[in-house]
């Protein structure tokens, strides 16, 4: 009598395939908190923004605004604060710009020659989170004044003339700008930096390529998802804010972030306000896609 081994049950596919279904059926239901959030905050008020936006403008916030479809409303925004939409993309690339440059070297360094003292020189980055917002411009209106420190400095050295001034003027909105912006673009290009395997970048050395080539050939490329991230964190706030040219500058130096202040909480003008809103909304969106396109990378696609 022989002794075979005796085949093993074949697995029931059927079952298989419904229980890995079924899986992944709960599986969506982790995404309803998120959608339903998105919905109630974000979508149900950027409708209600695009009704707004199409009032009739001859309304007032006492007799009411009815729903006339008045698409003119966008021409009309358009028309009146084309400037300021200017000057707020000019003042947001600068700072992007500058956060990039200043910030770069500083994640870098944090990433790599930091040491022990990385998660000390992580927490000095986001220490300005602990104070308000508006606390922090308002101390650079202190620092910028006429008779503070940097103005004297400035003066003793003759960078800027006796009878000139950095505040009330683009350099401190900018600066104010570049200040409150700074960890946005910090943190992400540390998070990509920190990922990057320091033996790639020495193995550029030993295979005699120039600090600059092996920084162009690898370190930059492997970092570029934090530097994507950044610039984005950094441009899209810094376009619609109205903090530091309202404390920092004058109307000469208004963003249109002020201009849609000013209409939906002092002039009541919400057909104008929400106008403006979106039309921003939509420029920084397709800027955006652009942008990522361009010069984004696979892990951001």
């Amino acid at each position: 009598m022989s002794h075979g081994v005796l085949p093993s049950a074949a697995p029931d596919t059927a079952a298989v395939d419904g229980a890995t279904a079924r899986r992944r059926g709960w599986g969506w239901l982790l995404l309803v908190p998120g959608m339903l959030y998105l919905a109630i905050f974000f979508v149900f008020p950027t409708v209600q923004l695009f009704l707004t936006s199409l009032y009739d403008p001859s309304g007032n916030y006492f007799t009411g605004y009815s729903l006339t479809w008045h698409f003119a409303n966008y021409l009309d925004a358009v028309r009146d604060t084309w400037n300021l939409f200017v000057r707020s993309f000019i003042y947001a690339g600068i700072t992007t710009g500058v956060c990039l440059l200043l910030g770069y070297p500083l994640a870098y360094a944090i990433a790599f020659k930091a040491g022990r003292w990385k998660n000390f020189m992580l927490v000095l980055v986001i220490a300005p989170f602990f104070t308000s917002f508006l606390l922090r411009t308002i101390s650079w209106h202190t620092i910028l004044a006429d008779n503070g420190p940097v103005a004297d400095f400035l003066r003793t050295v003759h960078i800027l003339p006796h009878d000139g001034r950095l505040l009330a003027t683009s350099t401190a909105v900018i600066a104010g700008l570049i200040y409150n912006f700074m960890p946005f673009m910090t943190l992400p290009l540390f998070a990509s930096l920190d990922k990057v395997d320091y033996r790639l970048i020495e193995a550029a050395g030993d295979l005699y390529s120039s600090p600059f080539t092996g920084f162009r050939r690898v370190t930059l490329p492997l970092s570029l998802p934090g530097v994507v991230s950044g610039t984005l964190l950094t441009f899209i706030p810094a376009c619609g804010d109205y903090i530091n040219a309202e404390i920092l500058g004058t109307p000469k130096q208004y963003m249109v972030g002020n201009r849609i202040q000013a209409a939906f909480l002092t002039e009541h003008n919400y057909p104008l306000a929400a106008s403006l809103s979106l039309i921003l909304m939509v420029i920084v969106v397709l800027m955006v896609i652009v942008y990522v396109r361009r010069v984004g990378t696979e892990e951001l696609l």
